[in-house]
């Protein structure tokens, strides 16, 4: 199903992806009161500001519930963490996900620049200096086991025209061909239109995950696979993409390739300057292979699996987006606690664990397009990250599918 059929059911279906949902008030009166949606086997907890998944309980091995994402209780932290550090926990980035070569770019001979935040003002990130994780969304609906923000853009940062956008977060136990077992999983569904003229648009769920629930002090025995990563963004010292597309079969000894899984530490005395200059670690767009013009969900390709032998807890993420980033915390100082109702979880299990987020304490999987494509016209990728009033919306699915294994 192409875009252009499938825009239609994707609007429509929004309301039945919250099924039982009335709608929200017109303003959200508090930008951090606490949603929860849930179904059996899983909670999610959620708030408007950067319409934001602050937790998410799934069982592990032993039927123990673990929050696995990195968040706090007091959602008032979100904002001091934004004051402070904006480590970009848990919100919806945009308009623009990702990082723009100088804040710059060309649309039909017209020059934009958008506000730097990063590497001394030379590149913005996740859309400029006030992006989508530091708005106010409105919740337009929710229900039991699901929950819609939407936010207008008003031609924020300086991008071009205004947008609207609608970010659904849904969990679900169902039994379906996709999910025979009937696994607890989180969906997300953002959809972006452009309202009054052409611009770019790519967002992305930014997530902090630790499937070994903090009681290590890093994800580096967590097995990360990447089935359909063959390639990579090949990028400057900063992060920047410089134009090249790489194939993780010739990185040095093989660092970039988990195409059949590895653990995500295994390769990281090779993995020097891959993050950038004097960084060990990952922060890199692999691509996926999946075509941004397919949105229906028979076209969710499984682009990651991750898996915990501390835990047992697994994740599988399948979506219709080309690329995903992975970050693994480089930048973590251990300055940020681990929630302090997770630190009781461990203490309670006998086996203790981290108390603060340490380097490589982490792992980001963002869904997205190529990075930095709407400069790299050799790329080809105008076609999925430029929209008009007249066009299509962008659209980019998600589901994070939870297991166990012994």
């Amino acid at each position: 199903m192409r875009v252009k059929q499938y825009l239609p059911a994707a609007l429509s279906a929004m309301p039945a992806f919250a099924q039982g949902a009335s709608p929200g008030p017109g303003d959200t009166v508090d930008p951090f009161e606490v949603y929860t949606i849930s179904a059996e086997n899983i909670t999610a907890k959620l708030i408007p500001y950067g319409a934001r998944l602050v937790s998410l309980l799934v069982p592990d091995r032993s039927g123990t519930l673990q929050d696995v994402v990195v968040g706090f209780d007091d959602p008032l932290e979100y904002l001091h963490n934004v004051q402070t550090n904006n480590a970009y926990l848990g919100p919806v980035v945009g308009r623009y996900a990702n990082r723009i070569k100088n804040g710059t770019f060309k649309i039909d001979g017209t020059e934009y620049h958008i506000g730097e935040n990063e590497n001394g003002s030379i590149d913005t990130l996740h859309g400029g200096p006030i992006g989508y994780d530091q708005h106010n969304w409105t919740v337009t609906s929710h229900s039991k086991s699901a929950i819609t923000f939407t936010l207008r853009d008003y031609a924020y940062e300086g991008f071009p025209g205004d947008t609207i956008t609608h970010a659904t977060y849904a969990v679900d136990t169902s039994r379906t061909p996709a999910n025979p077992d009937g696994l607890p999983q989180l969906l997300t569904r953002l959809v972006s239109i452009s309202m009054t003229t052409e611009t770019p648009i790519m967002l992305a769920n930014h997530i902090y995950w630790n499937l070994n629930a903090f009681k290590e002090a890093n994800v580096l025995s967590d097995i990360l696979h990447l089935p359909l990563s063959k390639q990579y963004v090949g990028t400057d010292g900063d992060l920047v993409p410089n134009g090249a597309i790489l194939d993780v079969a010739k990185s040095d000894h093989g660092v970039m390739d988990f195409t059949s899984g590895k653990a995500i530490g295994q390769d990281l005395r090779y993995a020097e300057g891959v993050c950038g200059t004097q960084c060990i670690g990952y922060d890199n767009c692999f691509i996926t292979g999946n075509s941004p013009w397919y949105s229906s969900p028979d076209s969710m390709a499984p682009i990651l699996k991750l898996q915990s032998n501390t835990t047992g807890i697994t994740l599988e993420v399948t979506t219709n987006q080309p690329a995903l980033q992975i970050y693994t915390c480089n930048g973590m100082k251990g300055t940020i606690p681990v929630r302090p109702s997770q630190v009781k979880r461990n203490v309670d299990d006998g086996k203790g664990g981290a108390e603060f987020i340490n380097k490589h304490g982490c792992i980001v999987i963002e869904t997205e397009g190529w990075i930095d494509g709407i400069n790299q016209p050799q790329w080809g990728q105008d076609s999925s990250q430029i929209f008009t009033p007249q066009g299509f919306p962008a659209v980019n699915l998600a589901t994070y599918r939870f297991g166990i294994v012994n």
